[in-house]
């Protein structure tokens, strides 16, 4: 399930918008979302995917298209950094 429609769902159920209302350019603003939705928002999209937001919410984050390429690039870190190998801090003998 891509982004896009994750949000979408979350949106649809817990701020009761319509699909055709959380099209990627529409601007949170006036979809009533305000920076206490955000956080709420971000706790559920932290829980659907699984992944862990460190740092504050952007505040530059003002479409839906914005959120999903913000999540889009933390997926994509978070991936990276799971994929990693894990470094082998044995002590050799001399």
């Amino acid at each position: 399930m891509s982004t896009l429609t994750t949000l979408q769902d979350i949106m649809i159920n817990d701020y009761r918008l319509t699909r055709a209302q959380l099209a990627p350019e529409a601007e949170l603003s006036s979809l009533g979302i305000d920076s206490l939705d955000m956080l709420e928002l971000f706790f559920k999209i932290e829980e659907r995917l699984g992944i862990k937001i460190w740092n504050e919410v952007p505040g530059s984050l003002r479409t839906v298209h914005d959120v999903v390429a913000y999540v889009d690039d933390l997926r994509a870190r978070q991936a990276t950094v799971r994929d990693a190998p894990v470094p082998d801090h044995r002590v050799t003998p001399p």
